[in-house]
């Protein structure tokens, strides 16, 4: 049996079990770009330092391409028995063009080189989210910019609190994703420095030049420490931290967008082809994407975990076990990818039933901490008297069957003679909402702002 290519020491063939144990190329396949480009960035610099010859870099540039292309055409299978993609590329090379093909792992290790290509992978996929996140942002704000008066209750512990609108809520969740973009862009820049040239853990005597190569493949530098680069992960934690903080996320606006959509609440209305039947009950609609996106978080959650615990423990530099790296965070990108689309697509295509909104602010007297804040201002009493006294007034609309927003002027005058008629322009669900016009508040006026801070934010990025 020949001697693979990693294998100087080895005088035994490989057991079986250690084979299948030991082989990555079924998921890091994906890398295969990134294996190459690098590859053929690396030799570019052995070249240019004189350690290999201008012909040898041509042979080797030459059959990476071809390699490429046969990837890319399927007629060079990545579902061998080669341990990995870097030793699937490298003997496909050497096939091609011989000893050229040995020379070009001169000056550099696996170690350095998966981490090049698993760091670069990430980075370009880090940009790739932040872009969809951007666009939902974008949706959020066309929607918000059309719902800057349309009324629903505010809650808090789910239950109604005070009037807002519905484009101040949306802005929430356009603000949580735009800490969502900023935590992506934080990492690409915090992680953009290129591993290659680090070797297995110290460096190589070899006269190469690593500023060459860290600009040739965009990234700032190269990195620092060596025995750090090739045992570092935390541009892959990055990724599943961000990446899970996103889901979460997604997950809280899915559980609304499945509440809304309730009988029950009947705020919304999901598009037909967002939606699923049921098996056995015809007349059912159900909200399957946010349920999915909701359950998506528990998915990413467990890949960070699962990292995590790998890294936990290693000693410098490199092990075996940073081969458990990839799955999960594959699978996060993925999965946060496939989610960001789906529920732009789906907050696109939602109707916003208007009215059913306004005809739940007209439960849970939204309006009670305006009447207790006229107290204050108008007659010039303690907040917490004029807590109680509101109070008051809302056990009497409940005894009444009303909405504190239904009372009477000789209602409330019964309850406290101090309340004069103005206080009915300021029991209304509207006036109470633009009332609250301070900075950041849910006022018509406010949302707006915000709305266009936002657009000008994203303009600038």
């Amino acid at each position: 049996m020949a001697k693979k290519i990693a294998s100087a020491r080895i005088s035994q063939s490989s057991s079986a079990l250690l084979q299948e144990l030991n082989q990555s190329l079924p998921f890091d396949k994906l890398l295969y770009i990134e294996d190459i480009e690098g590859s053929i960035v690396h030799s570019q610099m052995l070249c240019n330092q004189g350690i290999i010859s201008q012909s040898e870099k041509e042979d080797i540039h030459k059959a990476l391409k071809q390699v490429k292309e046969e990837i890319e055409e399927g007629s060079f299978s990545l579902d061998g028995e080669d341990e990995d993609i870097h030793m699937a590329i490298e003997r496909r090379v050497t096939e091609i063009v011989g000893d050229s093909g040995k020379r070009m792992h001169t000056a550099r290790s696996r170690n350095d080189q998966v981490a090049l290509d698993f760091r670069w992978f990430v980075q370009k996929q880090t940009l790739n989210v932040a872009q969809l996140v951007k666009q939902n942002i974008q949706t959020l704000l066309t929607i918000a910019s059309q719902h800057t008066d349309t009324i629903l209750p505010g809650m808090t512990h789910l239950q109604h609190a005070q009037p807002i609108n519905f484009g101040y809520h949306l802005m929430a969740y356009a603000s949580m994703f735009k800490r969502d973009y900023e935590r992506f862009i934080d990492s690409y820049k915090r992680n953009n420095y290129s591993p290659i040239g680090c070797a297995a853990l110290a460096g190589t005597p070899h006269p190469i030049d690593r500023e060459f190569t860290a600009k040739e493949l965009g990234f700032y530098a190269p990195t620092l420490n060596c025995l750090d680069t090739v045992s570092d992960r935390d541009f892959a934690l990055d990724m599943l931290y961000n990446i899970s903080v996103l889901m979460m996320h997604i997950s809280r606006l899915s559980e609304e967008l499945i509440l809304w959509s309730t009988s029950e609440f009947n705020f919304i209305t999901l598009s037909d082809a967002h939606a699923t039947g049921s098996s056995i009950m015809p007349q059912k609609k159900n909200p399957d994407i946010p349920e999915l996106l909701r359950g998506k978080s528990g998915r990413a959650y467990g890949n960070l975990m699962g990292l995590l615990t790998v890294m936990k423990s290693l000693p410098l530099a490199y092990n075996k076990d940073t081969q458990e790296d990839k799955e999960g965070v594959f699978d996060s990108i993925t999965t946060a990818t496939l989610s960001l689309r789906v529920l732009d697509e789906m907050m696109i295509a939602m109707r916003v039933n208007e009215s059913n909104m306004e005809k739940a602010s007209m439960v849970g007297h939204l309006c009670a901490t305006d009447l207790a804040d006229y107290l204050v201002k108008k007659v010039g009493i303690a907040f917490r008297d004029a807590y109680h006294i509101t109070g008051d007034a809302v056990n009497f609309a409940q005894s009444k069957g009303l909405d504190i927003s239904q009372l009477s002027l000789e209602d409330l005058q019964s309850i406290d003679g101090r309340i004069d008629s103005d206080v009915i322009a300021i029991l209304d669900n509207r006036a109470s909402m633009n009332a609250r016009n301070s900075q950041g508040g849910t006022s018509s006026q406010q949302t707006k702002r915000q709305i266009e801070i936002m657009k000008e934010w994203l303009e600038s990025v």
